[in-house]
Parts: C-alpha cells; sequence; structure tokens
C-alpha cells in the first residue's frame, strides 16, 4: 500500500534561526508588531510503499535521520496520513 507521509524540519529551539528573524524583521517593518518570534523549516512529503503504516513512519524516520535533517542543527516530526 501507498501511504503520504509528511516530514516537518524544524530548526532547534536553541539555535539563532537568521530567516526566521529575517522574517520577524520584515513583518515589524510592515507594522505587523503582534509577531514575536519566526522559525523557517521544511514540509516534505514522501509517498512510501509500505505494508504497514508503521513501516512507511519507520522508513520516513530512517530518510530524515540519513538524508533529509541535520541532528546538529535541526529535529523532525514523521506524521502518516
Amino acid at each position: 500500500m501507498t501511504y503520504t507521509v509528511q516530514i516537518k524540519v524544524m530548526p532547534l529551539k536553541e539555535l539563532l534561526d537568521p530567516q526566521g528573524k529575517a522574517i520577524e524583521g520584515g513583518l515589524q517593518n510592515l507594522g505587523l508588531n503582534n509577531v514575536e518570534d519566526v522559525r523557517v523549516g521544511k514540509n516534505i512529503s514522501l509517498q512510501i510503499n509500505a505494508d504497514t503504516p508503521d513501516q512507511a513512519k519507520q522508513i520516513a524516520e530512517e530518510a530524515s535521520k540519513k538524508l533529509l535533517a541535520n541532528p546538529v542543527m535541526e529535529y523532525f516530526e514523521v506524521s502518516v496520513n
């Protein structure tokens, strides 16, 4: 069966996110002063052939650890739809 898997990759909360800070500054310049913090990440969608949703999740987690996320700077979350 084919499963759609979403992987959310975000910078670690302890690290500075320069792209997020630039967007935050731009929003402030536009008068949107209620925005207090911006973090920019990636959303990756995979179509995975697997026997079970758990197997699809394991495959996506392995792909994330080996290629899609840098564990030194990012964390990831996997969800199977």
